[in-house]
């Protein structure tokens, strides 16, 4: 096994095992916070099988918006199945809300929610070796060019907070 089989080992364990279900039974605010950066966790529909799929993700919420990104150029699972049923749970430290997630496809917003999302996610802002706060626009749109972000627009007004 290499090291990069290992690594999404670990992940898929660490998520299943600890992330998740601290979300699910209200411990979220222990597993999101300045270290590890705003994480929620994105419940959505398998395209293939139908089942419930939760995957947590770095985000940052903008004007009525939650923002998510797939942090890498391959389009992982979770960001195929809301392409197939946008229709989402989201929770939060503190909150849940069903909305509606819609890919990103204007340059400018994605480029802005990226820096937001990684300015929050703690040390895992740094996985692109620069420091998102102070990165020229430049620098931040060629390494980032190309990866996914979703927008999340809540299904019922007034339920998303900045909290």
């Amino acid at each position: 096994m290499d090291i990069r089989s290992l690594q999404r080992a670990s992940f898929r364990i660490l998520n299943q095992y600890i992330v998740v279900p601290a979300f699910m039974h209200g411990f979220g605010w222990l597993i999101s916070n300045p270290v590890t950066g705003r994480i929620l966790v994105l419940k959505n529909t398998g395209r293939k099988t139908g089942l419930a799929r939760y995957t947590p993700v770095n985000y940052a919420i903008i004007d009525e918006g939650i923002y998510c990104y797939q942090g890498r150029h391959l389009k992982g699972a979770w960001y195929l199945n809301i392409l197939a049923n946008p229709l989402v749970d989201v929770i939060m430290p503190g909150s849940r809300l069903t909305g509606y997630a819609e890919s990103v496809t204007d340059p400018d917003e994605a480029a802005f929610a990226i820096r937001q999302i990684l300015k929050g996610a703690g040390l895992a802002g740094l996985i692109y070796g620069f420091n998102p706060s102070t990165v020229s626009e430049d620098v931040l749109r060629r390494s980032t060019e190309g990866i996914p972000v979703v927008k999340i627009k809540s299904a019922l007004p007034n339920t998303l907070s900045a909290a």
